[in-house]
């Protein structure tokens, strides 16, 4: 391994300080065009940010394939999304193998340390557990095992035909060379403030001077730059068994606090040994048959492609192109809700836990699910679970197990990427640090967040939890890479960030593009509701305007969506792109949620 020069210690306090010269400020920049719909091939790309987008197609146009252009993108988004997804973080990797016909999964989930406790989130001084927002999430103790960059090469090992240190190159320049700040970064920055001024290297890298950065200025991140070429010189060692992994339990054990907030950061346990001993997992993608698609997803640990797959098969028995709209919405919200009610009751890392997945995914147990809706009036949530141990499709008596409206710790941020390559490999890909802005902590001289993804476990501990915290184990996840075949090709690839709307969105989606005859642009752009098995559906206001009456005549009380988490008042960010015939590629993004997305393709279609 290369030894690293020695650097200066307020280096590593403020890695992204750069002296400039007296002077006017600098005239406001802009950015690449935001693009939400491309039509073309040889070749798509399609994620929430302008640049990642260009970083992957120029993979894809340098002859690269699927999947080296998802951890180009990925790692791009690491430079201009660092408060969803980066290498302090973790996620899920869905692929299409054309030469095969094969769906495959890399789970890059974190894990929670070896030595933490069932009572890790409980305040010591007090007995009492810590506030979720703004005390547990920004911490040394929320903070889980890192994912990222085994599964990035995990990926390439399997599927790859470049080396980590080609796909690295890309995101590296564009770390050196900066991205305009647009309004969206602004304000992400603005809502974690608070929790920033926490941390002497995280105020450094983003409030320069205790400022906000400026809409139109140039964010660069040199540090990082030198942590991906670290990377690409040494390999995923450097964080599993090197200085940069010695930096991260630093930095979790040890929180570089400024003192100047009232925040308790509470120091995790994680140790260099749980880094060593870190390794993602291989799986085989969960399957749904709907209207004669496949629906492939991503299994246990995350719970987004049993919770999708179980709502397609409720709603598989009913005909929704028939139905008018709310008579199709208020099947898709209760749907949704009963296969919530036994994603809670059942699924956790199946490595601690039985997940009876494929009962699940029975369309016989759906039948018995899909028993319990009443077509005209929605049900009281919460609802209760099912019965996986004993159901024949018949409709059943009450399983007598109490329902529970479960906390949603699960924050709104992540970031999902989707690429078609012009062999015809797929993939969707769901990367996060959770909380926007993950822990709050930045590993001082590296350049990135640390996420706070242990906060996904149940906070208050339950032995009986499929979700309570273990030592080692990956938190459960509503993260939903998802690729759709017809007759073993496939057609479309999609998934989105959201917390536990993410299950909702790429439900959603399918039901607007494969029932409800919307283009997959249109599908995009449609407004959002979510039901999660709760009092109250969270609904974006130009859902609510639209069909909030129709269905509170149903008995559907919507609320509108945004928390404390965040100042949005809406549903996802996602990806997608459409394989149509002849392989003419629609690479779709949002065309307004969290600034607009942006998609791209190697050859466009020029237009008619």
């Amino acid at each position: 391994m290369r030894r690293l020069a020695a650097v200066p210690v307020l280096a590593l306090l403020a890695p992204a300080l750069v002296a400039l010269p007296a002077g006017p400020p600098a005239a406001a920049e802009t950015g690449p065009p935001k693009v939400p719909t491309a039509v073309g091939t040889g070749g798509a790309v399609s994620s929430v940010d302008p640049e990642a987008t260009r970083v992957g197609l120029a993979v894809l146009r340098a002859g690269g394939n699927a999947a080296d252009a998802a951890v180009a993108t990925a790692a791009a988004l690491g430079v201009t999304e660092p408060y969803s997804a980066g290498i302090g973080g973790g996620g899920y990797f869905v692929h299409y193998d054309a030469s095969t016909g094969r769906v495959a999964t890399i789970d890059g989930r974190e894990t929670a340390p070896m030595a933490i406790e069932p009572d890790a989130f409980v305040d010591p001084a007090t007995g009492e557990p810590y506030r979720f927002t703004p005390e547990l999430v920004t911490s040394g103790v929320s903070v889980g095992v890192p994912g990222t960059v085994a599964t990035w090469q995990r990926a390439l090992d399997r599927w790859g035909s470049r080396s980590l240190k080609q796909v690295l190159g890309r995101p590296a320049a564009l770390a050196r060379r900066g991205f305009v700040v647009d309004e969206t970064f602004r304000q992400q920055t603005e809502d974690n403030r608070e929790r920033f001024r926490a941390f002497t290297s995280t105020k450094a890298l983003f409030l320069r001077g205790g400022r906000l950065p400026a809409v139109g200025s140039r964010f660069r991140n040199p540090a990082l730059a030198r942590t991906y070429d670290l990377l690409r010189d040494a390999g995923p060692r450097a964080l599993y068994r090197g200085a940069l992994g010695r930096d991260v339990v630093r930095t979790v054990r040890r929180p570089p606090t400024t003192g100047s907030t009232g925040l308790p950061v509470p120091p995790g346990s994680m140790t260099r040994r749980d880094l060593r001993d870190y390794r993602v997992r291989d799986g085989v993608a969960t399957r749904t048959s709907y209207r004669g698609l496949d629906v492939h997803g991503m299994p246990p640990s995350s719970s987004g492609g049993s919770t999708v797959g179980e709502a397609l098969e409720i709603l598989e028995r009913y005909d929704l192109a028939a139905m008018d709209d709310a008579q199709a919405l208020h099947l898709y919200l209760e749907a949704s809700a009963r296969a919530f009610a036994d994603r809670t009751a059942y699924v956790g890392d199946p490595a601690y836990v039985d997940v009876p997945l494929a009962d699940l995914l029975s369309p016989t147990f759906a039948a018995e699910r899909a028993c319990t809706i009443d077509p005209t009036r929605a049900a009281e949530k919460p609802v209760e679970p099912g019965d996986v141990s004993s159901y024949d499709g018949e409709c059943a008596t009450s399983v007598g197990v109490e329902p529970v409206e479960v906390p949603d710790t699960e924050n709104v941020e992540t970031t999902h990427l989707a690429v078609v390559d012009r062999w015809g490999d797929v993939v969707s890909y769901t990367l996060t640090i959770e909380q926007t802005g993950g822990s709050g902590m930045v590993v001082p001289g590296r350049g990135f967040l640390l996420n706070n993804e242990l906060t996904d476990f149940t906070t208050e501990y339950d032995a009986a939890d499929p979700n309570r915290i273990q030592p080692g184990k990956r938190p459960r996840s509503s993260m939903s890479p998802t690729i759709v075949l017809r007759d073993g090709r496939p057609v479309l690839a999609l998934g989105s960030p959201g917390g536990s709307t993410i299950i909702t969105t790429v439900l959603q989606l399918l039901v607007e593009r494969f029932d409800r005859g919307r283009s997959i642009a249109e599908a995009m752009a449609a407004p959002r509701a979510a039901q999660r098995n709760t009092a109250t559906v969270t609904a974006e206001p130009a859902f609510i305007e639209t069909y909030g009456p129709l269905l509170e005549a149903y008995g559907h009380e919507l609320a509108p969506a945004g928390d404390a988490f965040t100042s949005a008042a809406e549903i996802g960010a996602a990806a997608a792109i459409e394989i149509g015939p002849g392989g003419l590629l629609t690479a779709v993004a949002e065309p307004t949620r969290r600034g607009g997305g942006s998609a791209g393709v190697v050859r466009p279609r020029e237009s008619r």
